[in-house]
This record gives C-alpha cells, structure tokens and sequence, in this order.
C-alpha cells in the first residue's frame, strides 16, 4: 500500500519547476482557501436561520473533535511527510509532523459533511466537499502530503459529522446554543438593531 501511496504521489507532485500560474493556484488552494471553512460558520451564526445556527455551532464542535481523532492518529502512528524521506518536490514550507490524516483536509471535509446534514445548507455543504478535492490536489502537488492522508482525512471528517450530528451532541451543545445566543443578544445589539445581523 506505501508503495502505490508513492507512486500516486509522485504521479500528482509537482515539478521541480512548476509553471507559474499552477503554482499560484495551488498556494491558493493549499494554504488560503481553509479561511472559507470559519467564515462559512460565521456567516451561517450572523444571517442564517435559527437551525442553521445551531449547525453551526455543532459543525465547530465536530471539527474540534476531528482535530482530537487527527492528533490520537498522529500521536500512535507516524508517519513522515514525503519530504522528510526526500521524496519528489516540496515546494511548501511544513513542520516536519505526521503527514497522517492531512489537519487541512479533515477540518475542511468535516465543515462540508456536517453542514450537508441541514437541508436548508447542504448546497453549500456540497460546494465544499467539492472545493477539497483542489485543495486535497494543491497539498499534494507541493509536497506535504501523500494522497492516502487525504482519504484519511474524508473517514475522520465523516466520523466526526455523524458524531457531531446525533442526539448526544445535541443535547452536549445546547448549553453552549443558549450561551451563544445570549453573547450574541448583548454584544451585536447595535448590528442587529441596524438590520446588519439577524436577531
């Protein structure tokens, strides 16, 4: 399995000399796109419908559990990046940790798998999923991933959208709804009394 896990790295890893604008596309894919997942959350918790704030709020949940799961991986497997073993091109500076699954990819995937279980946000659930599979390309084109961490990465984050998504998180996040809701009431009075925020 490492061997074909090489060979499809390889097969996808960039040049030593890549063209200019693939380079630029796969920065962007690779390092700013993942500012879309928070604001997504943001966005859904100022403007979105009552539902949708609570998604939100356990949407970051899962994804704080999809980190924990990603570190227990990494703490009891490692497994060096492909640069570490001088393998192909890198073209992205990175701590030299365990490449197993890409952090990237699982809190992406998790934002988009756990908004598709709202019916009023699975299209931009959908959107998502979709944005990683460039974003899971860039990271291995420029070196810092394999392409079975990205497949790692889609387990972890399906696993933590359905936890994050069942009675028990329910009932764990509400609390943390009504504090929210209560922050929300005092701090962005103002905004919502200008119609800028929902109430």
């Amino acid at each position: 399995m490492e061997s074909l896990n090489h060979t499809l790295f390889l097969w996808l890893n960039a040049p030593t000399d890549p063209a200019p604008t693939t380079f630029w596309l796969a920065m962007s894919f690779a390092e700013y796109l993942i500012w879309l997942a928070p604001l997504t959350l943001v966005a859904c918790w100022l403007w979105g419908e009552p539902t949708s704030r609570r998604r939100a709020l356990q949407t970051a949940l899962a994804t704080a559990l999809a980190l924990l799961i990603s570190a227990g991986f990494s703490l009891v497997w490692y497994h060096p990046r492909p640069f570490e073993i001088g393998l192909g091109t890198n073209l992205l500076p990175h701590a030299a940790d365990s490449s197993f699954p890409s952090d990237h990819l699982t809190v992406w995937w998790t934002v988009a798998f756990s908004l598709m279980w709202d019916a009023r946000l699975r299209r931009v659930g959908v959107w998502l999923a979709l944005l990683g599979l460039p974003m899971a390309w860039a990271r291995i084109y420029l070196g810092v991933h394999y392409p079975f961490d990205m497949l790692g990465a889609a387990g972890v984050a399906t696993l933590s959208a359905w936890l994050g998504s069942g009675r028990v998180a329910h009932t764990l996040s509400e609390p943390l709804h009504r504090l929210g809701l209560a922050v929300h009431g005092v701090v962005l009075a103002p905004c919502v009394r200008r119609g800028w925020v929902r109430k």
